[in-house]
C-alpha cells in the first residue's frame, strides 16, 4: 500500500462560502498513481468545514448557508467566545473537518450530481486542504 499526501490553498471572498475543490482532489488522486483505495480531504481549521453535497446547482449551497446561518446566526444572544465567531466554530463541528471518499481505477467513487465542497465559515480567508490517497 501507498500513502501520497498533498496540500492545496483555497482562498474565499466572503464570510460564508462553499467552494467546489473537486477537481483539485482529482488532480491530487491523478498524480498520487494511485488507482484503488481511499482519499481523505481534511481541513486543519476550527471555522471551516469539508462535506459532500450536490454539485450541479450552485443554488444548492445557498441553501445550505442560508439553513446554517438561519440556525446559527453570527450574533446570537449568549455567545461567549470573544472573537466573535462561534456561530462558525459550531458550523465547523457540525458540517466536519473532513471526508473520506473511494477511490476505484483512479476515479473517486461519488454519486452523479455529488462533488467534495470546503465550507469557509469565518472568511474571506486563505485556507490550507490537506489529501491524503492511500491504496495501490
Amino acid at each position: 500500500m501507498k500513502i501520497i499526501g498533498h496540500a492545496i490553498s483555497v482562498s474565499t471572498s466572503t464570510r460564508n462560502q462553499m467552494l467546489n475543490i473537486t477537481r483539485q482532489v482529482e488532480d491530487a488522486v491523478a498524480k498520487s498513481g494511485i488507482q484503488n483505495g481511499i482519499v481523505t480531504v481534511f481541513c486543519p481549521h476550527t471555522t471551516a468545514g469539508i462535506t459532500i453535497n450536490e454539485n450541479a446547482d450552485p443554488d444548492v449551497c445557498h441553501d445550505i448557508l442560508l439553513t446554517l446561518n438561519k440556525l446559527l446566526p453570527q450574533n446570537l444572544s449568549g455567545y461567549q467566545h470573544s472573537e466573535g465567531n462561534s456561530d462558525a466554530h459550531v458550523k465547523s463541528s457540525l458540517v466536519g473537518c473532513s471526508r473520506q471518499v473511494m477511490l476505484n481505477k483512479g476515479n473517486l467513487v461519488l454519486g452523479t450530481w455529488q462533488g467534495l465542497f470546503f465550507c469557509e465559515f469565518d472568511g474571506p480567508r486563505t485556507r490550507s486542504v490537506h489529501i491524503q490517497v492511500m491504496g495501490q
